[in-house]
């Protein structure tokens, strides 16, 4: 048992698959088991399907006697499809792939769910309306209404329903059943049909079926030939169309013949033709165009009957005659028609060219799709003249336009009427003529319009061919369905000759041939040779009424002619000819076959004793020659005389005795044939081949061939070359011959040919043939693969047309004898003697030495088996051909098994055991193949990055098809082979991403086998083997081996990745495996691997939810056996997981609930905690917090989180249950982080947020870039990953161009934004059932947990997890379905462990109080229902335990405060109704009711309603920050004697500060909240490192000492209840201090951090934390710094606003000073609060006063409200500025403030000097600045007023300030000196302080009051002067040489300004001094007054 822990890297031997299902019958599992036992007996099953006849008649020949080509190739093109399929694969992922489609039908039909978050986003808009309307409401001066008020308003509201059974005291294990059992209901049982579909890009299974073979087509063209008028109508015209390619210089189509004319013309040759088909009678035809070009013209021809004259002649009075003239001409036309019947009645089977013209395709389609479709005004019949006169011009400029703007296949209809014809030239008929006259009509400058026109009108229809039309002729003439009724006049469709290759292979049998006579050269032969026409003929033999009736008629005439002429050049003894000549080959062609060319000369007169034609030479093509089609260009010699008898077998180039030729045998006649035909291959290498190949069939030796004879002797090396050849043939050839080809290959590796008598094996020859074929094929149609590179021609073959060949081709009976062994192998016979002795690895009864020598031989020949044939060539190939086979592997692995499949149906074998289907040779063949395979793809990993690819893939698929073949147990050791070629290989790789790639890849496509679950064994029982691994090479294995022994090893094995789980379960061991491995990985290139591996089973468990046979729970439950050991990977991954609590992309973006501790709100993590009143500590809330990154990206880790949710899920419960009871605790710690983290992960995003994130670009994104990242860095083949995007992101195969699919993106774009709206109801509909499912499979695993752990002694700590992680999903965005169930659990839970929640020193309490409550103010009833009923029950449970539930009571008042302070969305009618119904159930309760237990709910819920109202008002003033600051205020003050809380709110108010960016303030509630603490704490003990109370903190802040608790009312802190919360402690205390310095150095206080530090530190000192010693003294060493470095520090500006007027409530008449942020102006102020009010009460209602005058209110409007705002500056007495030093000092801690008002006694603002008095007003606040509120009452206010000395003072004293600092300033700055001195002494401004001494100096005051003023001011100038003087010498020492004349001017004007001054400052005011003593020297002393 050792190998039982086989490391994960090592593949364990699989069990051996065959031995285990036949010892196990199916029948022992009844009912839906029996289905996971065995493949089902019809799981293969063979298709015949008739090849779809697009025509009437089958297109096959009339002859009865068919040639072997023709009999070959019709087997092909009638045959009909040999389907072989897997009858359940389209269960599988390769078929029917997970698209988004896909799964919308399967999300058809959910129910909704109602969450919460889409009510209130409703709710939200209706408020808004609302809101709109609403007023100011006045608030009382106490927060608290009355009692009685409160109690009426709650007795009136109604209640929710009562939940059923709630109160009923029910037995715990009943209430488990009933709880689970009401879970169970209405589950959603797909839960990977609500999750996004697997991502395509991974899906490397996926394969499309290929197309069914089908003849090629091009882009479809109409054109319809509606009539044809001459100016003069005298003779029938016959016109011929037929499209030409200039640039390629080729014909591409064939000859349509038209004929318009009148049945009057028509009459004039009757004679001639006596029968007309109505095939002839064709006036449309349809082109197919494939290399659409702006080089293609519709060349239109004109002839006429022959008559005498030459061309130019006989059109003259066309161009020359008119209509209009018709009186003028009467005579000449008369004549000219009498001519005209002459000549039809004598030479109307003869024609003469006569004029042509043609159309510029392109112009058509460019300018039909450049009209506007919708235009009523363009005119659909769009007249041409000329075709390309106007166009041209107009068209030009876009002629270099490449072939991309051809689409000839959607363009608008157009009519055309061509009018300028040219008339045909005698010498310039050839094509060479007519592709230069065609290129010369795109030129400006053309020729041709020199040329005078044959005027004429055609008009012709052009427009895109429909789909299938009606009454269609194929060019063969058959009917093309549907045609309805024969005697319709037909459209015919025309062959194309495309102008380059196209590779198709044909599919129907065509057999045309088309003979081009293009000059003879008579000017040496003698007589009257002059107006030649050629006969042509088809003949059969030399007779000549053997001419064949096989050519095809032109227009009206008969079907099918025997002969044709081409038209006659008037008196031209070597003309040229454009004439077409077609014809169908018969099929049964011999020698004799050959074209008959007769030469006549035309007498165009009737004169006697002349004949009309005169035969003047002959000459012929033998058609068949050497087994090959004669076609090219001949150059023929013409004999003038009829060749002599058997001619027809030689060519005329051959010198026959007797003949007299033309010009001396040279060739004078050039003609060309071509062949259109899928039977002749017209290639020398490939006719070649088959011509042997029916050689040796027909066994028709000896043959000719060329120069060689074909004998039995040489036929055995000719053959071998010939198919060595093969690969010289022309690809385009090889293609459209392909199944023709490789059924021929086929036939002879599987018949291998009897010559003379010695069996010939051509398996080698043929399988290298096959393969360079196959390559080059490849190799050169990159275009044409889908996304494994397998070329869709191929695929198709071997998927449709491919079958054994089962009769053996007819050979001549003959006695056989036998090569030697090793040659009729092909093996070398080293090789084979070493086999013959093998026994069989799978079955050793099977194998049996060979008795002699002849049975092997035996058993060799007869006929082979391709399978096994292809098997053993391969593995014996060597070198270029091994390589072609490698390069594609695929084409030869489906080959061999499809050759498998066919023949076990063959045979029958589909009932045989599968261990005795196919002999064992083959089967080790199969092993050293895929041996040698996978060494390949280990050893050229890196080099050949895309053929391993693509090997890799086309191993899988083929190991795939053969586990529904071959015994099984062997395919999984051919799977574990190549893991272990894999896992040799990464020991040693440089890059093992790209080897992991693979492999995952590799297991990938072998799971997506559509019986996958069955080959898992999902109901074998895990035991340890008896024997080493029994597998294929052991004898039977004993089945005992797999007795249960579950009791033993337990429940273990089936979770772990074990050795018997591996053995078991082998492919989903092998899969998880993977998972398990890459999970563990390291380095680059990992997030890939990541996401292929968790891809590959999200894939698979999709298709286990969809698969239609796997419904059945039970069913379910055993597949999800097969992964289980997911969990226990999952956990082990838990760390890796990203992090959903923090991550941007879930964040809930709707509304942000403050109030849950995991949200992202603005507030501190730590802040929202503590608003929770006292939530769960750090660790528990994110287990991941303290993880740097994450290593799995968002979206890896859902899926991998759905995936393990699908297995909690569908796994067997009690199977669980049992699991989890082995846990340690650590593991089920693990576990319900996990279930933590599922909760956050899949949380319901809410309508709003999926409007906002585009889900898709969220998604792409992340990993886009990572792999962007990887494909740059390498790790990944960046190439390979390029080329993989490329093919996957075409929908269309890659064949199309690029431009076309950016237009069809486009479209889908818009076709979307119709559907946008209706997508984003369905996508919350789904988004909210996975999470509403994943949150109960959380629940479900819960509950298991909580069943598994009531015994064990750990039951403590896991039931607080429990509870943690349901609280944690009450928290989120929760369906009301779920929440009714969480409730439920959370109840029993409650009432299971009561003590847990009471008894233990926990905060989970707390935490579930807050929940409880949030839910009880939903806007979902049922969620209310619930949650209320839950708090009841937790109040009774609390009562019943202790008879008291302070802890409760305290708990629910606290998380009411916390949440109506923070939460935005709150309802407080919502939370009534809930709170009445409380109260119901208390009334309810007949058990309680005669305790005290009711009438204490009922106080509780009174005061809980307090609590509601006041924060009611708090929501009316949500929009005016100040107001609602105010409201919190007063209410926490409310709480004074409620210590708990008042912190709350004190929290609440934090958090209010920070969102809105006032640090100052949130710093001091923090620092308000620590003075509480502190006061509490040293109450409860005397701790000397303690802070002694709030007195402590009055450095910080004088505001502070509010928080002492010295009043009698307050309670003790030992009282139950009181204090409880977390911050009531040390730690807490020491947390809300850093807290607050953290917000004071945000707000940039950093001297006030100082002062916290100064608390904190000995706290940390008593505890020798020196960690947060060395913390602490960092950062003050950080804010000393700043302070130093005078970083600036902006604090507030100060304004006083008041309030005047009745609209203003309880705020009239009041004063404010207001601290805005610094540098605020009085404008912004004023517009802020101007536009607030006016939006409150309308905009005519408020203004703004603008002086700072006293307001009086007799005068303002009663109906008006009035704000005053006044700058105001701090004001200190002058002994507080010594103390206040610093700028910091100045702007901190401030009371008083002062503005100044100037005004003149007479009411102005401003007067003259001795007239200006000035107001200056000081303010006291009642609180410092900062405090916890931004804006503060005025409680005191003086005012002083300065008489105009005293302002003159003021302004003496600030003007010398001035001076005095920018002399002394340090550096110093000139120009600041400059503009002062200039302000002062400057010749301008002399008159300011001049002016002031003037009036105020100049005489002594008259009131001795003013004596003082009057003598202040006088020192005031002689400092005055001083400072100028002191400025101006500093000034010089500044200057440089330039500014030297400035100085000495302000030299002169201080001089003359002192000078002024000087009687003025130097009389002093007697009175001010009197001796001290009468002396001789008399001392002055100033006399106090």
């Amino acid at each position: 048992f050792c190998l039982s822990i086989l490391p994960l890297t090592e593949v364990v031997e699989p069990v051996d698959f065959e031995e285990y299902v036949s010892s196990h019958a199916p029948g022992v599992e009844p009912g839906p088991l029996r289905q996971l036992m065995e493949f089902p007996q019809d799981d293969l099953e063979l298709l015949q399907l008739e090849k779809e006849c697009t025509t009437l008649e089958p297109p096959i020949p009339e002859e009865d006697s068919l040639d072997s080509r023709v009999r070959d190739a019709l087997a092909v093109y009638t045959d009909d499809w040999l389907i072989i399929q897997r009858k359940y694969q389209h269960f599988s992922t390769m078929h029917s792939p997970h698209s988004s489609e896909r799964q919308k039908d399967r999300q058809r039909g959910l129910l909704k769910q109602t969450f919460e978050l889409d009510e209130a986003d409703v709710a939200e808009r209706q408020e808004d309306q609302d809101d709109a309307k609403r007023r100011s409401v006045s608030l009382d001066e106490t927060p608290r209404g009355s009692w009685a008020s409160s109690i009426f308003d709650l007795k009136n509201s109604s209640p929710d329903a009562l939940l059923p059974s709630v109160l009923e005291r029910t037995d715990p294990e009943d209430m488990d059943r009933h709880n689970t059992e009401a879970r169970q209901q209405g589950r959603h049982s797909d839960l990977l049909g609500l999750y996004p579909p697997p991502d395509e890009d991974e899906a490397v299974e996926r394969c499309s079926l290929p197309e069914a073979p089908k003849e090629h087509c091009g882009q479809r063209i109409l054109v319809k030939c509606l009539s044809l008028k001459f100016e003069i109508e005298i003779e029938p015209i016959f016109g011929s169309l037929a499209l030409y390619d200039v640039k390629e210089k080729k014909k591409i189509s064939e000859n349509f013949y038209f004929d318009l004319n009148s049945d009057q013309m028509k009459g004039m040759l009757k004679p001639h033709t006596p029968q007309v088909a109505i095939s002839t009678l064709a006036r449309s035809a349809i082109f197919s165009i494939t290399y659409p070009s702006a080089d293609i013209f519709l060349v239109i021809k004109l002839e006429k009957v022959l008559q005498q004259g030459d061309i130019g002649e006989c059109s003259e009075p066309y161009m020359v005659m008119k209509e209009s003239d018709s009186s003028k001409n009467k005579e000449k036309l008369e004549k000219l028609r009498l001519q005209a019947e002459q000549s039809c009645s004598r030479l109307g089977r003869f024609r003469m060219p006569f004029a042509w013209t043609a159309i510029h395709l392109f112009n058509i389609f460019s300018s039909a799709g450049g009209l506007d479709r919708s235009d009523p005004d363009s005119d659909s019949e769009r007249k041409s003249h000329g075709t390309w006169n106007e166009k041209k011009k107009k068209g030009f400029e876009r002629m270099s336009v490449g072939d991309e703007m051809c689409n000839f296949a959607t363009f608008r209809p157009a009519t055309l009427t061509v009018t300028n014809f040219f008339k045909q030239e005698g010498d310039r008929l050839s094509d060479e003529d007519l592709y230069k006259f065609l290129a010369d009509m795109r030129r400006p400058s053309s020729v041709l319009r020199r040329l005078r026109p044959v005027t004429a009108k055609l008009k012709i229809d052009i427009s895109p061919a429909p789909d299938s039309p009606h009454y269609c002729l194929s060019p063969e003439l058959l009917h093309v369905k549907p045609y309805p009724d024969p005697r319709v006049r037909p459209t015919k469709e025309v062959l194309e000759f495309p102008a380059r290759y196209v590779y198709t292979p044909h599919t129907n049998y065509r057999n045309l041939l088309y003979v081009y006579p293009q000059s003879v050269n008579f000017n040496s032969r003698q007589g009257s040779v002059r107006n030649i026409a050629v006969k042509v003929q088809f003949m059969a033999g030399e007779d000549p009424s053997q001419a064949l009736p096989v050519i095809f008629g032109k227009s009206s005439c008969a079907e099918f002619l025997t002969e044709t002429y081409t038209p006659v050049i008037y008196h031209n003894k070597s003309p040229e000819f454009y004439e077409e000549t077609k014809m169908k080959i018969p099929a049964n062609l011999t020698d004799n076959h050959h074209l008959l060319f007769t030469f006549y000369h035309i007498s165009c007169q009737p004169k006697q004793n002349t004949l009309l034609e005169t035969p003047v030479g002959y000459t012929w093509i033998p058609l068949m020659q050497h087994g090959r089609l004669r076609t090219g260009s001949f150059s023929l010699p013409v004999s003038v005389e009829k060749p002599p008898p058997s001619y027809s077998v030689l060519t005329p180039d051959v010198q026959l005795p007797g003949m007299k030729w033309v010009d001396n045998h040279k060739g004078v006649f050039n003609v060309e044939v071509i062949a259109a035909s899928s039977v002749h291959t017209q290639d020398p290498h490939l006719d070649k081949f088959f011509t042997l190949v029916y050689v040796l069939e027909e066994y028709s030796f000896p043959f000719r061939l060329k120069d060689v004879i074909i004998t039995e002797a040489n036929m055995e090396g000719e053959l071998k070359a010939s198919m060595a050849a093969l690969k010289g043939a022309l690809l385009d050839t090889c293609i459209r011959f392909l199944h023709q080809l490789l059924n021929k290959l086929i036939q002879l590796i599987v018949y291998p040919p009897v010559i003379a008598g010695q069996i010939v094996n051509l398996g080698r020859p043929a399988f290298e043939a096959m393969a360079l074929l196959v390559n080059q094929i490849h190799k050169n149609l990159e275009g044409n693969q889908d996304l494994h590179g397998r070329n869709n021609l191929l695929a198709s073959y071997i998927h449709y047309c491919f079958r054994l060949p089962t009769a053996e081709p007819t050979m001549p009976p003959m006695p056989v004898q036998y090569a030697t062994i090793s040659r009729a192998t092909g093996r070398p016979s080293s090789l084979f003697l070493s086999r013959s002795k093998s026994i069989s690895n799978s079955n050793p009864d099977l194998a049996t030495t060979p008795v002699s020598p002849d049975e092997e031989v035996q058993r060799i020949i007869g006929n082979k088996l391709l399978h096994e044939e292809l098997a053993l060539q391969w593995v014996v190939s060597t070198s270029t051909v091994r390589e072609a086979s490698l390069q594609q592997a695929w084409f030869f692995f489906q080959l061999m098994t499809k050759s498998m499949a066919h023949h076990l149906f063959l045979t029958s074998k589909l009932e045989t055991p599968r261990r005795q289907r196919f002999p064992d040779r083959f089967v080790d063949d199969i092993a050293a193949l895929v041996c040698a395979v996978s060494a390949d793809i280990a050893s050229r990993y890196h080099k050949d990055v895309e053929l391993v690819e693509r090997l890799n893939s086309s191993l899988a698929f083929f190991l795939n098809d053969l586990l529904s073949l071959l015994d099984r147990g062997f395919v999984f050791n051919l799977i574990r082979t190549y893991h272990k070629q894999i896992a040799n290989k990464l020991q040693t790789a440089q890059n093992p991403s790209s080897l992991n790639a693979l492999r995952i890849d590799f297991t990938r496509i072998i799971c997506s086998h559509e019986h996958y679950v069955i080959l898992n064994l999902p109901c074998s029982t895990l035991s340890p083997p008896a024997s080493p691994s029994p597998s294929t090479s052991s004898t039977t294995s004993q089945s005992s081996a797999f007795s249960s022994l579950l009791q033993d090893q337990g429940v273990a094995a089936m979770f772990d990745l074990s050795f018997p789980f591996r053995q078991q379960h082998f492919l989903s061991g092998l899969l998880l495996t993977e998972l398990s491995l890459i999970l563990d990985l390291e380095g680059e290139g990992v997030f890939f691997l990541h996401k292929k591996a968790i891809s590959a089973i999200h894939s698979l468990l999709c298709s286990h939810d969809a698969d239609p046979r796997y419904k059945d729970p039970q069913v379910k439950a055993h597949i999800a056996q097969l992964y289980l050991p997911l969990i226990p990977i999952v956990l082990e991954s838990l760390h890796q997981l990203h992090d959903f609590y923090s991550s941007p992309a879930w964040a809930r973006h709707a509304h942000v609930d403050n109030t849950d501790p995991d949200s992202n709100s603005t507030i501190s993590q730590s802040v929202a905690m503590a608003i929770a009143g006292s939530p769960l500590p750090h660790a528990k809330v994110n287990p991941f917090a303290g993880r740097q990154s994450s290593s799995l990206s968002a979206e890896c880790s859902r899926t991998l989180l759905v995936c393990f949710l699908w297995v909690m899920k569908n796994a067997d419960a009690a199977l669980l249950e049992r699991w989890v009871s082995n846990l340690s605790v650590l593991q089920i710690t693990r576990l319900l982080d996990l279930l933590h983290l599922c909760v956050s992960c899949f949380e319901y995003k809410g309508k709003k947020t999926l409007q906002r994130i585009n889900s898709l670009t969220f998604k792409k994104s992340q990993d886009m870039k990572a792999r962007l990242e990887e494909a740059i860095l390498g790790t990944i083949g960046a190439r390979q990953e390029m080329v993989r995007r490329c093919r996957e992101r075409s929908p269309y195969g890659s064949q199309e161009s690029v431009r076309w699919r950016k237009n069809v993106t486009l479209w889908r774009q818009n076709a979307d934004r119709v559907d946008k709206y209706a997508d984003m109801e369905q996508e919350s509909v789904v988004d909210g059932n996975l999470a509403t499912e994943a949150s109960l499979i959380v629940l479900d695993t819960l509950e298991i947990i909580v069943k598994t752990v009531v015994a064990s002694e750990s039951k403590e700590s896991v039931l607080g997890g429990v509870l943690r992680v349901l609280l944690h999903s009450m928290a989120g965005n929760q369906s009301a379905l779920f929440l009714q169930h969480c409730f439920t659990t959370q109840r029993a839970l409650v009432f299971k462990f009561p003590e847990m929640l009471f008894e233990e020193e926990t905060e989970l309490c707390a935490d579930l109080c807050l929940r409880l409550l949030r839910h009880c103010g939903s806007s979902v009833a049922s969620a209310r229902s619930h949650a209320s009923a839950s708090l009841y029950l937790l109040m009774r449970q609390n009562f019943e335990i202790g008879n008291n539930f302070a802890r409760v009571k305290m708990q629910v008042t606290m998380s009411l405060s916390s949440l109506v302070g923070t939460s935005q969305n709150f309802n407080e009618d919502h939370l009534r109704r809930s709170l009445k119904t409380i109260l119901m159930y208390a009334e309810e309760d007949v058990d309680l009711r005669d305790t005290p237990f009711p009438d204490q709910v009922k106080d509780l819920v009174f005061n809980l309603h307090m609590i509601l109202t006041d924060t009611v008002k708090m929501k009316e003033h949500q929009q005016d920050p100040e107001m609602l600051i105010d409201l919190m205020y007063r209410i926490a003050k409310g709480y004074q004697n409620s210590p708990d809380l008042r912190l709350t709110w004190l929290q609440n108010m934090a958090g209010k500060h920070s969102e809105r960016g006032n640090h100052a303030e949130a710093a001091h509630c923090l620092v308000h909240s620590a003075a509480l603490v502190a006061e509490y704490l040293n109450m409860l003990e005397d701790c000397r490192y303690l802070p002694i109370g709030c007195v402590t903190f009055q450095n910080i802040s004088s505001n502070i000492l509010e928080e002492s608790a010295v009043s009698d009312d307050v309670l003790s802190p030992e009282e139950e209840g009181i204090c409880a919360g977390k911050y009531f402690s040390e730690s807490g205390l020491v947390g809300l201090l850093e807290q607050a310095a953290a917000s004071f150095n945000m707000g940039a206080m950093y001297e006030a951090i100082n002062e916290v530090y100064k608390i904190l530190l000995p706290i940390h000192e008593a505890n020798k934390d020196f960690k947060k010693l060395a913390t602490v003294h960092g950062k003050l060493q950080e804010a000393f710094n700043k302070v130093c470095n005078q970083v600036s520090q902006m604090f507030g500006t100060y304004f006083r606003v008041g309030f005047y007027g009745s609209h203003f409530g309880d705020l009239e008449e009041q004063e404010f000073v207001y601290k805005e942020p610094s540098i605020t102006k009085l404008a912004e102020i004023s517009h802020r609060l101007e536009e607030f009010y006016s939006t409150r009460f309308g905009d005519d209602v408020v203004e703004i006063i603008k002086d700072s005058s006293p307001v009086d209110r007799n005068k303002l409007d009663p109906n008006k409200a009035y704000l005053q705002i006044t700058y105001v500056e701090p004001y200190f007495d002058t002994y507080e500025l010594k103390e206040r030093i610093t700028y910091f000092d100045k702007n901190y801690n401030l009371r008083t403030f002062m503005y100044c008002t100037p005004f003149t006694l007479d009411g102005r603002a401003h007067g003259d000097l001795h007239e200006q008095y000035k107001r200056k007003t000081i303010l006291t606040t009642s609180h410092a600045f900062p405090y916890i509120k931004t804006r503060i009452n005025v409680i005191h206010k003086e005012e002083i007023i300065l008489v105009p000395i005293e302002v003159a003072i003021e302004d003496m004293q600030k003007k010398t300030q001035e001076l005095a600092f920018a002399t002394n300033q340090d550096p110093a700055d000139s120009k600041m000196l400059q503009m002062v001195l200039q302000g002062c002494v400057g010749t301008t401004v002399n008159q300011g302080p001049l002016e002031v001494a003037q009036v105020f100096l100049s005489d002594i005051p008259d009131d001795p009051k003013l004596y003082r003023h009057h003598n202040k001011l006088r020192l005031c100038f002689k400092d005055f002067t001083k400072r100028c003087e002191d400025a101006l010498k500093r000034n010089k020492t500044l200057i440089g040489p330039d500014q030297r004349e400035y100085q000495r001017e302000l030299e002169r004007n201080y001089n003359k300004l002192k000078e002024a001054l000087s009687p003025l400052i130097n009389r002093k005011i007697p009175q001010l001094y009197r001796p001290l003593n009468s002396g001789s020297r008399s001392s002055f002393r100033r006399v106090d007054c």
